[in-house]
């Protein structure tokens, strides 16, 4: 993981179009790779990989049912980056609150 910060792997993780594209996707429910794969321009073996990469990504878990294996979003890989894009925006309105102060007292 990039600085070994969770949201920060996984936004780096994110910064593929086709893992943006499968998550979107999964974004309306739970589904196997193959009515993923239907769904884009990449074959099922690419959308196989590009689902481990966001699995050991914590973004997505798996479940499987029968032969199939059923693909969902991880609340808790979503629930990371959250943290740290809240954790930076904090920073910014901090850094913001102080310059609108300094810029006050001139």
């Amino acid at each position: 993981m990039p600085n070994g910060t969770p949201g920060l792997a996984a936004l780096s993780v994110l910064a593929d179009p086709t893992r943006r594209e499968i998550l979107e996707a999964l974004n309306n429910g739970p589904s196997a790779v193959g009515a993923l794969a239907a769904k884009l321009p990449v074959s099922r073996p690419a959308v196989s990989q590009h689902l481990k990469v966001l699995k050991e990504a914590g973004l997505v878990s798996e479940t499987s049912a029968g032969t199939r294996r059923i693909y969902r979003i991880d609340p808790r890989g979503i629930g990371a980056i959250r943290e740290w894009l809240d954790q930076h925006w904090s920073n910014a309105l901090s850094a913001f609150q102080t310059y609108a102060d300094n810029e006050e007292e001139k």
